[in-house]
């Protein structure tokens, strides 16, 4: 069964959309935008591809500010992340994938903008999410050129 998504989703999609514009390109990298919610989509942390040093993911962004801004949430697993690409199941610096991320936090819900290109990996960040009982809803169609278009940088046509 595929979850689909609400009018909602695509709101808070496109406000993780403007978190990735803060990105500045590098042609080894994607810029992404992640936020997460509580379940009635009050935004409690953002994050944006190398918002903080290391080769930041936007996942890990917003995971990272989540953890250090936010002491009151007893249970991750009603949060939901919005992110403008599929979480990364791989990555290439030896830093840990965002999908193992998101499940040691206990997120229960991704809505995912887009399914990652196989530019530099395989990403199999939705199904490996899937497979461990986490909620995923990709929304594609709607956001598919908004969220593309934060990456055209690396086109190489």
């Amino acid at each position: 069964m595929t979850a689909s998504y609400t009018a909602k989703d695509v709101t808070l999609m496109r406000q993780a959309i403007a978190q990735a514009r803060l990105c500045t390109p590098t042609p080894t990298a994607f810029n992404v935008g992640a936020l997460i919610t509580d379940p009635h989509g009050q935004i409690l942390s953002t994050g944006y591809s190398r918002q903080f040093p290391g080769n930041t993911h936007a996942e890990q962004c917003a995971l990272q500010t989540l953890l250090t801004t936010t002491s009151s949430i007893p249970d991750y697993k009603d949060l939901v992340m919005y992110t403008t690409m599929e979480p990364c199941s791989e990555r290439l610096s030896g830093n840990k994938p965002c999908v193992e991320r998101i499940l040691e936090a206990g997120i229960g819900s991704v809505v995912v903008g887009v399914k990652e290109p196989d530019n530099f990996v395989k990403c199999t960040g939705v199904q490996m999410l899937k497979e461990k009982g986490v909620r995923v809803v990709v929304i594609g169609e709607e956001v598919e050129e908004e969220c593309r278009k934060l990456n055209a940088h690396l086109d190489h046509e």
